[in-house]
Parts: C-alpha cells; sequence; structure tokens
C-alpha cells in the first residue's frame, strides 16, 4: 500500500539550490547535479520576458502535478497529462503565452529515480495554487503532497526541499526516533521569501505550517 503525505494549502516561491548551515538536501539531489550523461537534460532554466518558470529539487524526485485546474504531471505515469504541452527545444522555443491559463513543460534535469524527468512550467505571472509532489526516498511509495497558492511575478521561482538538521545532542531512544522535519522554501530569483516546515506536534502533525524566514541568502 502506498505510504502517501498531506500537506496543508500554503502560498511560495525560487533560486539554484545549495546547502543552508541547518539543513540537508536529500542525495537524490546531488546525484542529479553530478550526472554527465549525454542524455541527461543540464538543469538550465530558459526564461522568456514577461512569464514566471516554476521549479521544484531537493528530493530524488519530484513533479508538479496541477497548477490551477491544469493538471501536468500524472501521479500515476509520472509523465506529462498532455505532451502537446512538453517544449521539445526550450533553447528555441521561447514563443511568449499569452493565455492565462496556458501551461508549458520544459525538461529540467534527469531524476535521481532511473527513467524519470525533473520538469519546470512556464505560465504567466498571476496568483496561483500549484501542488508538488516530493519523493525524499529513492523509490515512488513514499511521497510528500505539497500545495502552494501564491501571487507569482515575472521571475523563475524554485520549490526546494531538505530536512532540518537537530542541533540537540540528546542521545536519548525518543529523540533519536524523532525524524528531522522536512522543510520546502518557497525561493524567487535567488532570494528566500517564504519557508513551511512540517510539523510533528500532536495537533498539527503531518501539516506543512508558514514559519519565519530570518535569513534570505541563498548560498551556492
Amino acid at each position: 500500500m502506498k505510504k502517501t503525505r498531506f500537506a496543508a494549502y500554503v502560498g511560495a516561491t525560487f533560486a539554484m539550490s545549495a546547502l543552508l548551515s541547518s539543513c540537508q538536501l536529500f542525495t537524490g539531489y546531488h546525484q542529479i547535479e553530478a550526472a554527465d550523461s549525454a542524455d541527461n537534460w543540464s538543469g538550465k532554466i530558459y526564461p522568456v520576458a514577461g512569464e514566471t518558470n516554476i521549479a521544484c529539487v531537493g528530493t530524488y524526485h519530484c513533479e508538479i502535478t496541477r497548477i490551477d485546474q491544469t493538471p501536468t504531471i500524472a501521479a500515476e505515469t509520472h509523465q506529462p497529462v498532455d505532451r502537446n504541452i512538453v517544449i521539445v527545444e526550450p533553447d528555441k522555443d521561447k514563443v511568449p503565452l499569452v493565455d492565462t491559463k496556458a501551461v508549458k513543460l520544459v525538461p529540467l534535469s534527469a531524476s535521481g529515480i532511473s527513467g524519470l524527468t525533473n520538469y519546470y512550467a512556464r505560465v504567466t505571472p498571476i496568483k496561483r495554487e500549484v501542488q508538488v509532489n516530493f519523493y525524499p526516498e529513492n523509490n515512488l511509495e513514499y511521497v510528500e503532497r505539497f500545495t502552494v497558492i501564491h501571487e507569482f511575478v515575472a521571475g523563475t521561482y524554485q520549490l526546494r526541499a531538505y530536512k532540518v538538521q537537530s542541533q540537540q545532542k540528546d542521545s536519548s531512544l525518543l529523540t533519536s526516533a524523532s525524524p528531522n522535519p522536512l522543510c520546502i522554501e518557497l525561493i524567487q530569483d535567488g532570494t528566500i521569501e517564504r519557508r513551511f516546515c512540517k510539523q510533528v506536534d500532536t495537533e498539527r502533525q503531518g501539516e506543512f505550517v508558514e514559519t519565519g524566514v530570518f535569513d534570505d541568502t541563498v548560498t551556492s
């Protein structure tokens, strides 16, 4: 039976991923960065003036499954719902989107899970609801579902998943058994705009709750 976790509705933003002093990206993303096969995409985003790019990173695999009412990546097949919205040559196909309902998918990089591809989305800049599936482990049985609502502007956004490293040195069985919480940063053009972390308390267990951003610098 699939092990799924559900997120609360939240709101969003991007930059190139990196380690912060108190967080740790999943191994799979480093595998993606290190990929040098000719069959793997470079991970480059091709911006189009006046548009919004939305990408997800940080786990072995992640998928933007829906933007507003438009399904994008099918959770069952992990493939684009409609091949007609996929841009095959992003460096050449830069025709601007004119419809606020239009969504284009662009291959971003090879996934950390064999046989899959990470895509980013091109849309026009308005307030949107974006649904993302994150796969923190090297299998498709464990998925973290995250929904973000944000007033997007033109630029590049990234939803970056990581786990907070515990600062406690308590070696008790209870402490060691507690998982480090999963967090998602919403980053716009190199600046952390918002941060959401999964709660482990009994009242809100399993929910992503927005936390304060004390340092908005994304290191590289």
